[in-house]
């Protein structure tokens, strides 16, 4: 028998998630890059203009482009522009993020206080390690929990690595992307409970906010099943703090009004 389709072969847009946020009492979205295509960006902006629910974006930039200034300016212009991201999982070099003209990029973000998603693999947080040190007032996130090997169920240097890393008081933890990284058919709460506890434990609620990862989540469960993993891995939470991961942490970060 052919494999089954994905579920990510089709096209996703705001029609299909407004729905489910509204069922599940959240204000809006933050809709974050796919590709590294330059007119991603000014589709996502017109798709914002057109949905109340999208709070903001966040764009890829080139980092490496001489011409990075006249880029943020422009996407600078539009209120709903939020924050930079790039696949650094993707690049070859574990250490792409400390080159000199990515260096450079990121100084142009913290100057301007644009702040910056790091997708990442837990060979990349001891480069990310020491990024803070040539960027110490960049405010940074760490996209899903820096893809954990959740599926194998190890803790063993990616833990370590957090910890290091959140001592930086200006470096947040998306929880997310984490049943993706679990064995898709198989996964439970009980599955992500070690993760979450840790970066709960060494960030706070002052630094995490959950994410769906939504469609990508649709491998593995739907967003319903997401949130639901995610507050049982986490168990018993204060409403302060659990309105901070739900939704203050992000807004404060991204500068949502």
């Amino acid at each position: 028998m052919p494999p089954a389709p994905s579920p990510l072969r089709r096209t996703f847009l705001p029609e299909d998630l407004q729905p489910i946020l509204e069922r599940n009492r959240f204000d809006g979205s933050i809709v974050v890059q796919a590709t590294t295509v330059p007119g991603e960006a000014t589709w996502l902006f017109e798709l914002a203009d057109k949905h109340p629910m999208i709070l903001g974006v966040v764009a890829w930039v080139d980092l490496t482009d001489p011409s990075l200034g006249t880029t943020l300016d422009r996407l600078q212009a539009n209120q709903k522009f939020k924050g930079v991201r790039h696949p650094v999982h993707d690049e070859a070099d574990d250490r792409w993020l400390l080159k000199p003209e990515v260096v450079r990029g990121l100084k142009e973000l913290e100057r301007r206080k644009i702040p910056y998603d790091l997708l990442l693999r837990p060979q990349h947080l001891p480069a990310a390690i020491e990024l803070i040190d040539k960027t110490p007032s960049l405010n940074m996130v760490i996209d899903h929990l820096a893809k954990p090997l959740i599926a194998k169920q190890q803790t063993a240097g990616w833990a370590e690595n957090m910890e290091r890393i959140a001592k930086a008081r200006q470096i947040h933890v998306k929880i997310s992307g984490m049943i993706t990284e679990a064995q898709w058919k198989t996964w439970t709460s009980d599955h992500l409970k070690p993760y979450v506890q840790h970066v709960w434990d060494t960030f706070g609620p002052d630094r995490c906010m959950f994410g769906s990862d939504w469609p990508v989540c649709l491998l593995a469960g739907i967003w319903k099943e997401v949130l639901a993993g995610f507050t049982q891995a986490l168990g018993p939470t204060p409403e302060q703090a659990r309105n901070k991961v739900m939704g203050e942490t992000a807004a404060r970060f991204y500068g949502i009004q």
